[in-house]
């Protein structure tokens, strides 16, 4: 045991407690407690941020791989293929039929993926059966045409990137307790978007809302 004395004015001593071995273990135990408090947020955080979503969410191919900047270059602009229909709804991914406006049994190219194309689908009068990575939940109504034809038009690339430019499919991830796609939540675990596209969450669609209209409109106009 020792004794802590402290010098006073006049230059005598007092003294100004004792230092004991159970003061020792306590400053040590709280040290210790620190770094374990650090050590197991860091495993927590990396756990989150790499592990967990690769725990979340499951990889699918693709039937085939589709170049968009190939058929961008043949047919024109995205209405070429995703278009609406007289009564202002959406299409969405075209059907079979559309295709063989320029695709048959006799294929355009040579590649393997129009290879698979035509035998396994376009012979056999068969839809292909896309991952859609921009499917939202059955509660959600989304009117393209309100965004595409509105006051103020919004062009695919703001909600969809530059897809067009793109000469493979990327992997579809599928939330495994969900079924929907990680597009719907953004790669980026906490929400963090860079781009307009990154996401398609509703806060997302009030933000650009807000932005654009001055207010952030009523949770009815989209869920039905």
């Amino acid at each position: 045991m020792s004794k802590i004395e402290n010098k006073t004015e006049n230059g005598s001593t007092e003294s100004a407690g004792e230092c004991t071995a159970g003061d020792i273990q306590d400053d040590k135990g709280l040290g210790l407690g620190v770094i374990f408090f650090i050590v197991a947020f860091v495993v927590c955080f990396l756990s989150g941020t790499l592990l967990f979503p690769k725990l979340l969410y499951s990889k699918k191919e693709q039937p085939f791989n589709f170049d968009h900047a190939l058929h961008v270059e043949e047919a024109g602009d995205c209405d070429s293929c995703h278009s609406l229909r007289e009564d202002g709804s959406y299409a969405g991914i075209p059907k079979l039929a559309t295709c063989l406006d320029c695709h048959s049994e006799d294929p355009l190219g040579e590649t393997e993926d129009e290879a698979v194309f035509v035998e396994e689908y376009v012979s056999k009068e068969k839809e292909v059966p896309w991952y859609i990575y921009s499917r939202q939940p059955d509660c959600v109504f989304f009117s393209h045409a309100a965004h595409l034809k509105g006051e103020k038009p919004t062009d695919c690339i703001t909600c969809h990137g530059p897809i067009g430019e793109s000469t493979s499919l990327k992997p579809y991830e599928e939330n495994r307790i969900t079924g929907y796609s990680r597009d719907i939540w953004g790669k980026n675990i906490f929400g963090i978007k860079k781009h307009s596209w990154d996401r398609m969450k509703m806060d997302d669609c009030a933000e650009c809302h807000k932005k654009e209209t001055g207010h952030q409109g009523y949770c009815f106009q989209c869920h039905k």
